[in-house]
């Protein structure tokens, strides 16, 4: 007699997945790390986060807003420890790490220490920045910082902030003064409970003149008391979307005085007569803003691959319905429509990933280069077009890439079903947390629009002839505006078609911008705002094909002993660049580059390219080297052993109470409360009941008529 085959486990079914992949997932997880030595790193972070009482995750999603913000200062001293400890790089990599295991910490941290810190390293002259060091402002040693840029009535537009700083020659003060309720310090992370400082941006104001947005280092509490200073008033914002570690707050000041020492002059200078020289190149002030910018192209890659981790092991898992007579149920991931809603975001997320690094790379390089540049300096240019490239650049990345990690959220979410709509999936939590990325440090549309200004501006130096960043070098190939298929569908084939569409949808936002010029008789600026649907879907063509030049140029420098782990990576690249294709295929027809056959076959290529990375989702995403203890789900464990531990979780983190805790007030009242009327004798029947009792004597008569 033959027994029916017995369905594996779900730690059986993950043990499957992962059974002899064509790759070595250790050689794997190198490649995405840049190194042995940063995977090594992240790995030795994960065990101390994990091992840290403060650092505690398991329980995040049932505590209180000020529970969650006590726990947030907490880890403060422990973080202080390392910050002072280990080298800038090592230091950001485990912040990394942090950012995705415990988004509001990382962003109070950073509140401090990336932007505070980067302003008052940004902004300050050698002398002042010895001033603040002296102080404490590394170690948190009576210095803890928060960053007044954001007011009510304003935000992306940082030109057009109102708070004043005006400057009173007889007492060589700066006087801060917020004039109307509009100019009200909005949003600042730290502000409403935990910061000493802030580095305020106000409209500088000299004999009546206003020279510009400068920065200023204001002093909020008194370190002793905490009491808030004279002038100053401060309130807590409240509940927020997410991130509710984050003491948000509002500053308003009033008529606060504070030394002439206290603005920043790195680049802007007010003598004690009150004479301002300004920057000759006043862009370098900006400097310290791309760096935000930059960290969230690596947050978004880094995010999507833990929602991509707890999805994809949960697909793998999880058994939906039976096809072809098979007994057992079909794991989700063996769906075709399944492997299309979640191989592409795994191509996309390696994808911008590798690009993460090379912008870390980029920023670093500008970092270095701005922190030694002198007045008068040779390599002023220089250093400017390189700001110039990474703004840009960094500008339109943050935007697209934190818009496609939000959506990967919400789709990972929606493949586990019922369950991801827990809290304890870590889906909520996460789609919450991040979804502010898509409009702090810029909304994303503006900043999308700035890149299409840029783009703009480089289209119009390749026509004169001037050299081009590599970034955008593409405008001035040869050839580009009018390029064909070869149909072979390679990495070279999808990187000029998208050089080939970008370079069109760039040269057309730009002839639209002259055409509104010379033919409207608009001013630059209005010209600049009517072609803005123009710029956006440039910048974002752009974008999507400077992230697969990015993972192609990666592949191409990858040793030869990655032979097999190549290959996957490979395959990834090309589903990147070909979906993205799909998604986008109005540009390549409109231009061009591709025929309506071309699509057709791409459209088979994806389905080929999500099957064959189906059938090795599970080590690849092994490859991402997240513990169990950073992705915090039940349904993504390492194990499979899924419905266990969130069976576990659920009933340890929700234990009944002994007693009912309002039974005797709402339910028992309720339950026995006497009824208003009797229904149950003749003399007491309603007219509904006539009408039913009447309706049921047509039914007899009708019964009995056809009988």
């Amino acid at each position: 007699m033959a027994f029916p085959r017995p369905k594996p486990t779900t730690g059986e079914t993950l043990a499957m997945e992962r059974a002899s992949p064509p790759f070595n997932v250790r050689k794997l997880a190198v490649l995405m790390h840049k190194s042995e030595k940063d995977l090594a790193r992240k790995e030795r972070f994960m065990a101390e986060i994990a091992r840290t009482p403060a650092f505690r995750l398991d329980d995040i999603h049932d505590l209180s807003k000020d529970e969650i913000r006590e726990r947030t200062m907490e880890k403060f001293a422990i973080m202080v420890h390392y910050v002072t400890n280990e080298s800038l790089e090592t230091f950001n990599l485990r912040m990394q790490l942090i950012g995705i295991a415990d988004p509001a910490f990382w962003t109070r941290f950073g509140v401090h220490y990336g932007l505070f810190l980067g302003a008052v390293r940004g902004g300050a002259t050698t002398s002042q920045l010895n001033y603040w060091v002296e102080k404490g402002v590394l170690g948190l040693n009576g210095v803890i910082g928060c960053f007044g840029m954001t007011e009510l009535a304003h935000g992306s537009n940082v030109a057009g902030l109102e708070t004043t700083a005006t400057f009173d020659r007889s007492s060589d003060e700066f006087i801060i003064h917020t004039p109307h309720i509009g100019a009200t310090k909005w949003w600042i992370g730290g502000a409403a409970s935990t910061a000493t400082h802030c580095a305020v941006f106000a409209q500088l104001v000299v004999d009546g003149k206003k020279h510009g947005v400068k920065t200023f280092v204001v002093q909020l509490r008194d370190t002793k008391t905490f009491q808030l200073l004279p002038g100053i008033n401060i309130g807590d914002i409240g509940k927020k979307m997410g991130r509710d570690g984050i003491d948000n707050g509002f500053i308003q000041f009033t008529f606060v005085r504070v030394p002439r020492s206290h603005m920043l002059m790195k680049y802007t200078q007010v003598s004690r007569t009150g004479e301002v020289f300004e920057p000759p190149l006043a862009q370098l002030t900006y400097g310290a803003l791309v760096g935000g910018r930059t960290s969230m192209v690596s947050d978004s890659a880094n995010s999507a691959k833990k929602a991509l981790t707890i999805a994809i092991r949960y697909g793998a898992v999880r058994r939906q319905f039976s096809s072809g007579g098979n007994a057992i149920e079909t794991q989700l991931l063996d769906y075709p429509i399944h492997q299309r809603r979640l191989m592409p975001l795994l191509a996309q997320a390696i994808a911008n990933g590798f690009t993460a690094h090379k912008m870390e790379e980029m920023y670093g390089e500008l970092s270095s280069a701005l922190e030694t540049l002198e007045p008068n300096d040779p390599n002023t240019q220089d250093v400017l077009d390189k700001l110039k490239e990474v703004h840009a650049t960094s500008a339109g990345l943050k935007a697209f890439c934190t818009w496609s990690c939000l959506s990967t959220i919400d789709t990972c979410r929606q493949t586990l079903g019922g369950h991801g709509y827990s809290a304890y999936s870590g889906f909520p939590s996460m789609y919450n947390d991040f979804a502010v990325q898509c409009t702090w440090e810029g909304d994303n549309t503006i900043l999308s629009l700035q890149s299409g200004r840029s783009l703009i501006s480089s289209y119009t130096d390749a026509i004169r002839g001037k050299k081009l960043a590599p970034g955008v070098s593409y405008l001035a190939r040869p050839n580009v505006f009018e390029a064909k298929s070869s149909g072979k569908l390679d990495l070279e084939d999808i990187d000029q078609g998208w050089a080939c569409v970008a370079a069109n949808l760039v040269r057309k936002a730009a002839e639209d911008y002259e055409r509104l010029v010379k033919d409207k008789g608009m001013t630059k600026e209005m010209a600049m705002e009517g072609c803005s649907q123009g710029r956006f879907v440039a910048a974002k063509a752009h974008s999507i094909g400077y992230i697969f030049r990015m993972f192609k140029s990666a592949l191409e420098a990858i040793p030869a002993e990655f032979e097999n782990e190549k290959k996957v990576l490979l395959v990834t690249c090309r589903l990147y660049g070909l979906h993205q294709i799909e998604e986008q295929a109005g540009g390549f027809l409109k231009y061009g580059y591709f025929e309506r056959k071309h699509l057709d076959a791409i459209e088979l290529e994806v389905n080929d390219l999500c099957a064959q990375l189906r059938a090795v989702a599970v080590p690849v995403v092994d490859g991402f080297a997240l513990s169990d203890h950073i992705i915090n789900s039940p349904l993504g464990r390492w194990d499979g052993q899924i419905y266990e531990a969130y069976f576990d979780h659920v009933r340890r983190s929700n234990p009944l109470p002994k007693i009912h805790p309002y039974f005797e007030r709402l339910i028992k009242p309720l339950l026995e409360r006497q009824p208003a009327t009797d229904f149950g004798g003749p003399e007491m029947r309603t007219e509904l009941d006539e009408e039913i009792a009447e309706l049921a004597a047509e039914a007899k008569r009708a019964k009995q008529t056809n009988a």
